[in-house]
């Protein structure tokens, strides 16, 4: 049974960071897409970055490029979402994605098969 488990979201100012962990069982995530969604309140889920299973292309949201790094630990299949200089609009509830194995990824929520419960993040002004 495949499970991506998130944490690390929390209340912050704004102007700071915070990392944000996904680890994953049940699938090795070495051959796996990753991505990053988050949904904010009264608004649809949206992307935010993702990382490739192999050659660790990225590709993020332009509300978020040059704030926000993914990256992933095949050794510790755990994929992470380092987020600086931090904004209230980013405030959200944040969700991690897995491809299925070997998969391109993709900027929208139907290109992965699997996810996470989502955790919250909150940046007040």
């Amino acid at each position: 049974q495949v499970q991506l488990v998130e944490s690390g979201g929390g209340l912050v100012q704004a102007g700071g960071s915070l990392r944000l962990s996904c680890a994953a069982s049940g699938l090795a995530i070495g051959t796996c897409g990753m991505g990053w969604f988050r949904q904010a309140p009264g608004k649809d889920r949206e992307f935010v970055t993702s990382i490739t299973w192999i050659g660790g292309g990225t590709s993020y949201a332009d509300s978020v490029k040059g704030r926000f790094t993914i990256s992933k630990d095949n050794a510790k299949n755990t994929a992470y979402l380092q987020m600086n200089r931090l904004k209230p609009e980013d405030t959200a509830i944040y969700y991690c994605a897995a491809s299925l194995p070997y998969q391109a990824v993709a900027r929208t929520s139907g290109g992965y098969a699997y996810w996470g419960q989502g955790t919250q993040v909150a940046v007040s002004s």
